[in-house]
């Protein structure tokens, strides 16, 4: 956890800083990628108040140095809802030090440092898990993991990735999101099964309703064949 001189009456707000590093966002891969693991966390999460993931949002560390905007980030132990206006930026002396416990960065059309600079800054802030996408590649794998063990990256192999210190894993699948058939990230659970997204917790929910009508005509049905108004029970 960093540590700020007292009094913070000194330091910056939120509402004074940019919202994000203002650097564009390469392809629409990175906010979708980064949205659908942020709505399957709505539902995971259902009910607790102790966890934000930000998308493309500034993250500032320090008051003398600009912000990162990773494409996603998760942390925890802070307030979900901070202020009825919500966050504008993640500012670490505001959430109590409170350091993402996970980052994730999309590689699209370019590296952005990737793989150096954003993965030492990262490494050097004590961010837990990095976690990097390139689903560019053809040669080597397109999801890779690092965790932090002794202040140094380690990777960690295995699809998915289990990160008990934050209760979830992280892999990648075939799956048809918006009408884009691709491999897309998900979450999953401690025994390695995939989270459902929210489209598949509706269709879930669809069909538990049709068997539920079918049995119920079945029933009503067969009441009938017997005599039983089933109106009239």
């Amino acid at each position: 956890m960093l540590k700020y001189l007292e009094p913070l009456d000194w330091l910056p707000t939120a509402e004074d800083l940019p919202e994000s590093d203002e650097k564009p966002v390469d392809s629409e891969l990175q906010r979708l990628v980064a949205d659908l693991l942020r709505n399957m966390l709505a539902g995971i999460f259902k009910g607790r108040t102790d966890w934000f993931f930000g998308i493309d949002m500034g993250v500032y560390y320090s008051p003398d140095e600009p912000a990162i905007a990773p494409d996603g980030f998760l942390s925890i132990g802070v307030k979900s809802v901070k202020t009825k206006g919500l966050r504008t930026s993640y500012v670490l002396w505001e959430e109590n030090g409170v350091i993402p416990q996970f980052i994730l960065e999309v590689v699209s059309k370019s590296y952005r440092g990737e793989y150096t600079t954003k993965k030492d800054l990262y490494q050097n802030l004590g961010v837990l898990y990095y976690v990097v996408y390139n689903p560019i590649r053809r040669k080597k794998n397109t999801l890779e993991v690092y965790r932090l063990v002794q202040g140094q990256y380690v990777p960690v192999i295995g699809n998915p990735v289990w990160m008990p210190e934050i209760g979830l894993g992280i892999g990648k699948d075939e799956y048809t999101h918006q009408d884009r058939d691709r491999e897309w990230l998900f979450w999953y659970d401690e025994k390695g099964d995939r989270y459902l997204t929210p489209d598949e917790q509706i269709e879930q929910k669809d069909q538990q309703i049709t068997q539920e009508k079918r049995r119920s005509q079945k029933l009503a049905d067969r009441l009938l064949q017997l005599g039983i108004n089933p109106d009239e029970l």
